[in-house]
């Protein structure tokens, strides 16, 4: 018997299994071709598989935003004008007021004396004034009645017409000019009189002293030394009611400081609002003018900010404003720059500016020194062709920029020309109508 060389008995006495060797090598060849292709080809993206918007019309804000804190738009420090010990404190940080209410008080005896001494003192005052005022009246009469009595005095010049012509012309003069006048009238005006004979009469005869027509010495005296009495009188009168005046005056004057310390041992509100701190306890004593309690004025509430200086010099006073809360999400409350610090602050390597944004109507309810975000509109256009701002890939003009519009035969370029700039959106002002369709980001 012979050894034949060949397949195995099993593999060339079985067809069935041949087959399925062959089958099973196959599928090994098919998969190892699979898995190849698949890690080295590369499948190109089908065309207008990106999203895309059409474009509206709207609004193109340039708007720059930051956070900020709520604080009252003014506050007030409010302090005792007088020193003592606090008695009474009404109201603690957190309580609203207002206008006019009594906040605190202090120990108010020691004022309240100064008062009282001081009306005291303008009483008397006030007095001495009344009578040195009746002392100058009566010091007038009784210089009135030395005049009359000097004018009674001439009636000793000499006879005749001459002796009548001085009386009349002392009667409407002063005390010390009626003696002079008299004389000289007596003197120039005595004419000769007529005697029984129908001779020329003589002139008046010399009194005893020698000189014709001069008025007796008694008279004179009486005058002159009347008139002196009279002047004496009347300055002195007139000096002591100017004293008693000034008397008055500066005793006024005392009154209204003291009265002025007594009302500042209370401090009173002088606005409606919401008291910040207070900086005392009942018993502590505290200084004249130091602060003790701080007021805020809650209905005019604002939000401070600060602003990266690249942003701030776009900032004027005036500009409109978006504020959000941070416990009332998805609420937005209208709001105006209402100032810009001229100064920033260096913040690490950063200068910011301080900036306050007061609401157009305070929200009710917020708390001062929550957070806010601020949003504060720059430039803003509205009724505009507009694109979204990833739509457009700026060209090297700064007007100009390049969009993927979709069209029938697939997505192209197209040119256009930039307008107004905002944060969101850009304004087209040529290149494009409304309605069509642009890749949103490419």
């Amino acid at each position: 018997m012979g050894i034949g060389l060949g397949a195995p008995r099993w593999l060339t006495g079985n067809r069935r299994a041949r087959w399925m060797v062959a089958g099973a090598a196959g599928a090994v060849v098919l998969l190892v071709s699979a898995t190849g292709y698949a890690l080295t080809r590369t499948e190109p993206v089908p065309v207008g598989s990106n999203p895309v918007v059409r474009v509206d019309r709207g609004e193109v804000t340039l708007a720059v935003a930051t956070t900020g804190v709520l604080q009252p738009a003014q506050t007030r420090s409010l302090g005792f004008r007088a020193a003592g010990r606090v008695t009474e404190i009404r109201v603690r940080a957190g309580d609203e007021v207002s206008s006019g209410q009594v906040l605190a008080l202090i120990d108010a005896s020691a004022a309240q004396e100064r008062v009282d001494s001081a009306r005291e003192a303008l009483g008397k005052a006030e007095a001495d004034l009344v009578k040195a005022g009746k002392a100058a009246n009566g010091g007038d009469q009784s210089g009135g009645e030395c005049a009359t009595g000097a004018t009674g005095g001439t009636g000793g010049t000499g006879g005749g017409l001459a002796g009548t012509t001085a009386i009349g012309t002392a009667t409407t003069m002063s005390n010390a000019t009626a003696t002079t006048m008299s004389n000289a009238t007596a003197t120039t005006t005595a004419s000769p009189s007529t005697g029984p004979s129908g001779q020329p009469g003589q002139s008046a005869q010399p009194d005893q002293s020698g000189r014709p027509g001069q008025s007796s010495k008694p008279g004179g005296d009486t005058g002159q030394n009347c008139a002196g009495r009279t002047g004496q009188s009347g300055g002195s009168g007139t000096d002591a009611v100017l004293r008693a005046q000034q008397k008055v005056t500066a005793a006024k004057l005392t009154l209204a400081e003291a009265e002025d310390t007594l009302a500042g041992t209370t401090i009173t509100a002088p606005i409606r609002g919401r008291v910040l701190t207070v900086a005392g306890v009942v018993g502590s004593t505290v200084g004249s003018g130091s602060a003790f309690i701080t007021l805020g004025d809650v209905a005019g509430m604002a939000v401070s900010a600060s602003f990266p200086e690249a942003d701030a010099g776009q900032l004027a006073t005036g500009l409109a404003a978006t504020v959000t809360l941070a416990d009332r999400p998805g609420e937005e409350f209208a709001a105006r720059v209402t100032q810009v610090d001229p100064v920033g602050t260096v913040t690490g390597q950063m200068v910011r500016y301080g900036v306050l944004v007061n609401f157009d109507q305070v929200p009710a309810d917020v708390l001062v020194g929550q957070s806010a975000n601020v949003r504060v509109r720059i430039k803003s256009v509205s009724g505009v062709l507009r694109v979204p701002s990833p739509a457009v890939r700026v060209g090297a003009e700064p007007a100009t920029g390049t969009v993927l519009v979709r069209t029938r035969d697939g997505d192209e370029q197209r040119q256009v020309t930039i307008g107004q700039r905002g944060d969101q959106y850009l304004e087209v002002t040529f290149g494009l109508s409304e309605g069509d369709e642009i890749v949103a980001s490419w």
